[in-house]
């Protein structure tokens, strides 16, 4: 006799487990820990076979006889239950593990060993930010352009046009790596690079003139703001390391003995090294005896513990004479790198070297922070003597 619900719900086994059968093969299997399980047993290619159906109540007896009917279906294609059933969770398996989302983490955890600490968190932060809340549980082999410039447009119209650029690249990446492991055949982020919108580059108003350089240099020499205002702005044009980078500058990575300043170059992540002229040393030893207790070179005025505000510098130089449209702080960085190749002559892998860029050599080589470090220290101390020259004159 067919079972019936309330029968399913009293049943219980006693000294051993039983079946309860419900006709044509299904039954309920008690077990001594009381678990209530469905199964159906059949054969197939002359072999005895049992398909697990589910567990009771989760699995109601209505929904075990409906599966228990699909099975006899299969069965009467020719088609092994089990087998199926197998296969339907290997293909479940494999649209999870090929899910954009998925295919991020298998990149990440593959890549990131390979990026600074700075340059990891950049990546997870965008993606968990702008990118995986659309597109985490998409397959990755059904998403098309248009749908990758609409997460895109999100980050547009908040107007971070180079973030935006960026997440593209990004977007790209994991795509080439979905080509190939197999999962796609093709990148759709390529098609979106006129797409985006793209930032007006402006760069930063310098000074390359060396007459208007000489003028700089003179004025900013006669500056009379607090002391550690007046080093920082004679430093700026010795060294010419991006602003935030030299307002965080800390003792402990200024070698006075052997004229070298090591650190970790805010853009690249990578880690740097500016030789010092003798110059620049005696302007750092002037400095010392007032911020040389603290971890600081140029601490805030008001906490020893934060370094000078990004607008310090900035006004001070507008003090001299020198507002935005003329010249800039970073601005010493493009003077430094024009002077050097026109009026000194140096090649212009060692400038990029010493701007902190990204240089990789002709085989591809990665940047190296003591890559023509004598050629560099002979520049440094030769610009420095230039830049003497010129405001002396």
């Amino acid at each position: 006799m067919p079972l019936t619900a309330m029968q399913v719900k009293n049943a219980k086994a006693t000294e051993k487990a039983k079946k309860i059968s419900d006709g044509r093969g299904l039954y309920l299997l008690l077990t001594l820990r009381g678990s209530k399980l469905w199964r159906f047993d059949y054969r197939f290619d002359g072999k005895r076979k049992t398909l697990a159906l589910g567990c009771y109540p989760d699995v109601s007896l209505s929904e075990a006889r409906y599966q228990h009917e699909e099975a006899r279906r299969l069965l009467a294609q020719g088609q092994d239950p089990s087998t199926v059933k197998q296969q339907a969770k290997q293909a479940q398996r494999a649209a999870v593990a090929d899910t954009f989302g998925a295919v991020f983490e298998e990149w990440f955890a593959k890549d990131k060993d390979k990026w600074v600490a700075a340059t990891q968190n950049y990546k997870r932060r965008r993606m968990d930010a702008d990118v995986l809340p659309w597109l985490a549980h998409r397959p990755l082999a059904e998403i098309r352009a248009p749908e990758l410039l609409a997460v895109l447009r999100r980050i547009e119209d908040r107007g971070a046009l180079e973030m935006t650029k960026r997440v593209l690249n990004l977007l790209g990446e994991v795509f080439r790596y979905g080509i190939q492991t197999g999962r796609i055949e093709v990148d759709p982020s390529r098609a979106l690079g006129g797409a985006i919108k793209t930032r007006r580059v402006r760069h930063m108003a310098a000074l390359t003139d060396p007459a208007e350089v000489a003028a700089l240099l003179r004025a900013t020499a006669a500056y009379r703001g607090s002391f550690p205002v007046q080093i920082g702005l004679r430093l700026a044009p010795l060294l010419f390391v991006r602003p935030g980078e030299l307002r965080a500058a800390r003792w402990e990575d200024v070698d006075l003995t052997k004229a070298l300043w090591s650190f970790t170059a805010s853009k690249t992540g990578y880690a740097h090294i500016v030789p010092l002229a003798h110059q620049a040393i005696a302007l750092f030893h002037e400095l010392l005896p007032l911020t040389g207790h603290g971890e600081l070179v140029f601490p805030s005025a008001r906490s020893n513990a934060r370094p000078m505000s990004e607008n310090t510098l900035r006004a001070a130089l507008i003090a001299c004479g020198y507002d935005g449209t003329r010249h800039t702080v970073h601005g010493f960085r493009a003077t430094a790198r024009t002077l050097l190749d026109e009026e000194l002559g140096f090649a212009p892998h060692l400038i990029e070297h010493q701007l902190g860029h990204r240089v990789k050599d002709a085989l591809g080589r990665a940047y190296n922070r003591t890559k023509h470090l004598p050629a560099r220290r002979e520049m440094m101390q030769r610009w420095a003597d230039y830049l003497e020259d010129l405001r002396d004159a």
